[in-house]
């Protein structure tokens, strides 16, 4: 099983570079055009030159546009918990799709007591022609 272990490892390293490479904003690319790293590390993959440059060289990876990382922006935008019920907001949306529903039954209610009616009067007219 341990002999496996290192091509399996190549095999993860290539599949995340590859990935990696995809979904970076062209922006963010260094070098290279995207296209061109994505065939490198396509072709030079199993030899690991692909993934290790595209990882070294070919990503910018820097502070982000916004200006901090978001471990940072964590820190500085810490919320506190709130549980449901005492999030006002929450408790809105709670009042809200109840209103929704109880329109929703009401209608329903309504719907059925019309087939309900029509129905009896259907079966009055059938037995009402029966009996002449």
């Amino acid at each position: 099983m341990l002999r496996y272990l290192p091509f399996l490892l190549v095999l993860a390293l290539w599949i995340y570079a590859f990935i990696d490479c995809l979904n970076t904003p062209e922006e963010e690319v260094r070098g290279l055009p995207k296209v061109v790293w994505v065939i490198i590390i396509l072709l030079f993959g199993e030899v690991l030159v692909g993934p290790i440059a595209w990882l070294v060289a070919g990503r910018n990876r820097g502070v982000p546009a916004g200006g901090s990382t978001p471990s940072e922006w964590h820190r500085n935008h810490r919320t506190a918990f709130v549980a449901p019920d005492d999030n006002p907001e929450f408790l809105k949306s709670i009042k809200a799709e109840n209103r929704k529903d109880e329109a929703l039954l009401k209608d329903w209610e309504a719907d059925l007591r019309r087939r309900e009616e029509e129905l009896r009067r259907r079966e009055e007219r059938t037995g009402s022609d029966d009996e002449s």
